[in-house]
């Protein structure tokens, strides 16, 4: 890795990955029924990042650094391969994955962020080396996770998503004697994603996929169909200075299993 004054960087790795089905999930050969009938799939791959972040500044730390955001966008552009055969890679495949983030200020109405992410996979591959969605099972707020998404629920070989949190810096609790003493922010968020698993890669269309995983003989896994999955929120932020609180609700989809059409979700960070 390597980054320039100008704030452009470039990262180069490499990658070997064994990975083998653990708990409730087996990796079920195309056409077969029994659990581990596949012990595990190995990956060979190399990928390259190329970053570019104009005038981006950092809270540093003897071992961590925080990025402090402003008005100019941060690029990020991912390109993986996977290689069949060296050092036992079982599939070839290429990745391309975009990233975009921008914080826009809109004065006394506080500033909006928004995270662009998109992705195309080419080529042939069981359903643990797509794009498995970011989901989030627990009570805490996570930013750049689905909360209301469970986890294995949307796999895809193509997909475009964004997210957008508007911070109201107290533009309407100020206004209001009690809720001014106490500093509290108001904040608006929404998740939408858009995708889908070609039938090559899918195994409901094609025999000779790998199965999704089952969940007491149920599938639990999808692929995003013709609506987007989205969810969105508000939330009170700035308790006790660093609480921030959530109620979320999950709009499409609301018929898979076992999943949540709503919930609160919290999380306690120091902004910057």
């Amino acid at each position: 890795m390597k980054e320039f004054k100008s704030h452009f960087s470039y990262d180069f790795n490499f990658k070997w990955w064994k990975q083998s089905p653990a708990g409730t999930i087996a990796y079920v050969k195309p056409g077969g029924n029994g659990p581990d009938s596949i012990k595990s799939i190995t990956t060979t791959e190399g990928s390259v990042e190329l970053r570019y972040a104009p005038h981006e500044q950092f809270y540093i730390g003897k071992l961590y650094r925080v990025p402090i955001y402003n008005k100019y966008p941060i690029f990020s552009l991912l390109y993986t391969a996977g290689v069949k055969g060296p050092f036992g890679g079982e599939y070839n495949y290429h990745n391309l994955q975009f990233l975009f983030f921008k914080r826009f200020y809109e004065g006394p109405l506080g500033y909006t962020d928004i995270t662009t992410d998109m992705g195309y996979l080419i080529g042939k591959v069981p359903f643990p080396l797509l794009d498995i969605h970011h989901a989030n099972q627990t009570f805490a707020l996570q930013l750049q996770s689905y909360n209301l998404m469970n986890f294995l629920e949307f796999v895809s070989d193509h997909y475009a998503s964004a997210y957008v949190d508007h911070y109201f810096n107290g533009f309407f609790f100020n206004k209001i004697p009690f809720l001014k003493e106490l500093k509290w922010r108001e904040v608006i968020e929404a998740k939408i994603l858009y995708g889908g698993v070609r039938d090559e890669n899918n195994p409901l269309k094609s025999p000779d996929v790998m199965k999704y995983p089952l969940t007491n003989g149920k599938t639990e896994t999808f692929s995003i169909d013709r609506v987007p999955y989205i969810e969105g929120g508000f939330g009170i932020m700035n308790i006790f200075k660093v609480i921030r609180v959530d109620y979320i609700q999950r709009f499409t989809y609301t018929d898979h299993p076992e999943i949540s059409k709503w919930g609160i979700r919290a999380r306690a960070k120091f902004d910057f």
